[in-house]
């Protein structure tokens, strides 16, 4: 009985996947420190650190209130759509993070709901 456990645990641990470590975000940055947010990708974001995937979420939430110049921000809506976007690029790691939150984001509006202005 104890054999059959030992070779099920062993069968398992080789059919897992491997793990893949998680990175600091900077591992991501040009030679000068800087992240180019356009051609980061789903897989990056998910191989980061939790806290700085908040914090990348929080900086697109800036850029794209910035660019339509919103001013406010419902939190349980962006923490909302933070979620769905680290679902979808969970699905999708060959995708870039700017095209799953735009999935993300032509689903949201596409269900009936109005981002604010």
């Amino acid at each position: 009985m104890i054999a059959k456990k030992l070779i099920l645990c062993c069968a398992v641990t080789l059919t897992a996947g491997p793990a893949l470590a998680q990175v600091e975000l900077k591992t991501y940055a040009d030679r000068d420190g800087y992240l180019d947010v356009q051609k980061l990708t789903c897989a990056q974001l998910a191989n980061t650190f939790q806290e700085d995937a908040d914090y990348l979420a929080a900086w697109y939430s800036g850029w794209y209130n910035g660019l339509a110049k919103k001013h406010v921000m419902q939190v349980a809506r962006a923490k909302s759509l933070q979620h769905e976007v680290i679902v979808h690029c969970k699905a999708n790691p060959g995708k870039k993070i700017i095209e799953a939150i735009d999935v993300i984001f032509k689903d949201y509006r596409t269900a009936g709901t109005k981002m604010k202005k």
